[in-house]
């Protein structure tokens, strides 16, 4: 800590704040004042030296919403090893990335860092050598308060930190509020389990799931940079509106650069301009649909009916029948990409040819090999035997063409679901057809069974419970070498592909070995809301302990009825009355009646933002179709017409999940309006 006379402890630590924003902008500058002209080679060594410089300036950016460090730890002891073990205790500063004065000495500790750790994990039954653990309080950038807990102390009792539920509900406007600060023991030992493994995390909402995969990401990039940096890192989530959302955080976790994409842009083969009906999309969706694309891919695939003859100058070289089809034979019979065996024929065909020049007495080497591979007759014999598949052109005929969906189809799907999966009009071509979103999924598994997908080092799947098996095995394919981080809720699942169970989902991932955690204690949702959307449980997710919450806020629940004609008006004037608080307010609404809503908040004057679309002091209403719920969070949430909201999904069940979801969005106050009666299980 910064040499200063004051005796005053908050001014104390707001001189550490300015002397390590002051330290930060050295280090930047020191970076900036790089002269690497005379040390590279080349004009690629230079340009890649300067990104790296420009990628490091990006990193030492003080971002002024975030701050820099958002907690102390004092030890009881030394643990540096440049300091005698009679020197003390020593204090370290906790907050997103490592900051150091300019003698090297660390003024903030990246949370990250081992010696962070116990900021976490530290308690009062194990306090991992933790003297005291300090948490500090910011408002508007500024730090305004601290808070400390005497681990070591008998005579302090068990409390629940104010400045951490203060964080928690903090309102959100403008970027999504510091979220690393936030994280519990629970927490941080699924953000910090070994890359080698793949976890599921089940979430109820408001338990920080979320939270725990953007954490994890971060953490895994600062403990296996340089392996990552070769392998990658990629994040999906359910939306891109979702995915804009998560991004504001990741800067303040350490992290400017991670890869995040929906599943629908993984699979980006072919062009979504159509919509299947309800049954086809679960039927496309289906696991089995992979054995019906594996014979589609083969079908192809013939026996000669004549012998290849090579011609190389005056000599003709013969490989039989019977040769060719035990070699074609063996290819099929072995597990590997079409594609790859397409390239292995000709080459194992070329190889039976120099057999034959050796017994002869000549003595060929591999040039020679590659060249018969190249000859003519060979050629003929693979596009005859082996021809050339098209994923996107396959997968056009297979949902085109009755007879060679039935061909492949046969003993694996009925005749009825046939008839449901194949396309209402044939497709002319693949540039024309009205490909649906689950019809991309399966041009991306032809895509792999001709050549294999490249795989990625970790994958984080968010709101992983609404994913179809196809589309598990899609994500699958992009980390069949590396590991992933599974995020989601089984009672939030609002697709009628929905996973049933995680065990079924993370076979379909190809990870059926992964760990399974649960998150039951809530951070985010009131314990009033959330014990009141926990009444439909029991209908949507029988098997799942209902969610508890560690913040009470009497008041934070309204429900109320009102007249078909006073329905929209009063939905108006709750949005105001929410807006009169601090904070963000979400309108949530079945998909249907999104629009007569915005126009009678434009008439009222209430200006109002889609989803995705960061709030500010002037627009703090967004306007949420229920089906882009998923994932956002609210401070204060009116829910217009929890019915329509049923109603407006395939099935039942699919509608209860889907209002689930919306009753869970509010961090502060949900307010329920409707003219319907509520579904029963509300009542």
């Amino acid at each position: 800590m910064p040499a200063t006379s004051t005796t005053d402890p908050l001014q104390r630590e707001r001189d550490h704040l300015a002397a390590s924003r002051e330290a930060l902008r050295a280090m930047r500058e020191d970076v900036e004042s790089l002269d690497i002209r005379d040390v590279t080679g080349t004009w690629v060594t230079a340009l890649v030296l300067q990104n790296q410089i420009e990628a490091r300036i990006a990193a030492l950016a003080d971002l002024s919403h975030t701050p820099l460090f958002f907690g102390r730890l004092d030890y009881l002891h030394t643990i540096s090893e440049d300091l005698s073990e009679g020197s003390g205790g020593e204090s370290f500063y906790i907050g997103r990335r490592h900051v150091h004065d300019a003698n090297g000495d660390p003024m903030v500790i990246d949370w990250r860092a081992p010696v962070s750790q116990p900021f976490y994990r530290a308690s009062r039954t194990e306090p991992l050598d933790v003297e005291r653990r300090r948490r500090f309080g910011y408002t508007g950038g500024e730090l305004t308060a601290y808070e400390d807990e005497h681990l070591c102390d008998p005579a302090e009792g068990e409390t629940t930190s104010a400045l951490l539920a203060a964080e928690i509900e903090k309102p959100r406007v403008g970027p999504m509020r510091d979220i690393v600060a936030t994280i519990q023991p629970e927490q941080d030992e699924i953000v910090r389990a070994d890359i080698s493994g793949t976890l599921c995390v089940q979430g109820a909402p408001g338990t920080g799931k979320t939270a725990v995969g953007l954490h994890r990401v971060a953490y895994l990039l600062y403990a296996h940079r340089e392996r990552l940096a070769r392998t990658g890192t990629l994040v999906i989530g359910p939306n891109n509106a979702f995915l804009s959302y998560i991004e504001q955080v990741l800067p303040a976790l350490g992290e400017l650069d991670v890869a995040q994409a929906t599943v629908q842009q993984l699979v980006g083969h072919v062009e979504v301009r159509g919509e299947d009906t309800p049954e086809a999309a679960r039927l496309k969706g289906d696991a089995r649909m992979a054995e019906v694309l594996r014979r589609a891919v083969r079908s192809g695939i013939a026996l000669p009916a004549e012998p290849c003859v090579v011609v190389r100058g005056s000599r003709r070289w013969r490989v039989a029948v019977h040769e060719l089809v035990a070699i074609i034979e063996e290819l099929k019979g072995r597990d590997i990409r079409y594609g790859a065996a397409a390239e292995a024929l000709p080459q194992r065909i070329a190889h039976a040819v120099l057999l034959k020049m050796e017994q002869s007495g000549e003595a060929p080497d591999d040039r020679v090999q590659d060249a018969v591979a190249r000859n003519p007759a060979v050629k003929a014999v693979v596009r005859a035997c082996w021809p050339a598949v098209d994923p996107a052109k396959l997968v056009l005929r297979l949902l085109s063409e009755p007879e060679f969906l039935a061909a492949c189809a046969q003993g694996v799907l009925s005749a009825e679901e046939q008839a449901a999966v194949l396309w209402p009009k044939r497709g002319r071509s693949v540039k024309t057809a009205r490909w649906t979103a689950a019809d991309a999924v399966l041009v991306d598994e032809a895509t792999d069974l001709v050549r294999r997908t490249p795989s990625l080092g970790h994958v984080v799947l968010d709101e992983a419970q609404d994913l179809s098996p196809m589309q598990y095995r899609a994500v699958g394919r992009r980390c069949t070498t590396g590991s992933a981080t599974v995020l989601g809720d089984l009672a939030q699942g609002t697709t009628p592909w929905a996973t049933a169970s995680w065990p079924e989902a993370l076979h379909h991932l190809g990870k059926p070995a992964a760990h399974i955690e649960e998150l039951t204690k809530g951070f985010r949702v009131p314990e009033e809301v959330i014990a009141y959307a926990s009444r439909l449980l029991p209908s949507i997710a029988p098997g799942l302990s209902p969610a508890s919450s560690v913040r009470e806020a009497p008041g934070s629940l309204t429900v109320r009825r009102v007249t078909e004609e006073e329905r929209t008006g009063a939905v108006v004037e709750a949005c105001r009355r929410a807006l009169e608080r601090e904070g963000s307010t979400g309108l949530i609404a079945a998909d249907a009646r999104v629009p007569l809503l915005a126009q009678a908040l434009t008439e009222a004057g209430l200006a109002h933002l889609a989803p995705g679309t960061e709030t500010s002091a002037e627009a703090r209403l967004t306007l949420v179709p229920a089906s882009l719920a998923k994932g956002l969070e609210y401070d204060y949430v009116v829910l217009d017409e929890p019915a329509a909201v049923v109603a407006g999904e395939p099935d039942e069940r699919t509608g209860l999940r889907r209002l689930y979801v919306a009753l869970t969005r509010a961090v502060s106050g949900l307010e329920v309006l409707h003219a319907e009666p509520l579904p029963e299980q509300l009542r």
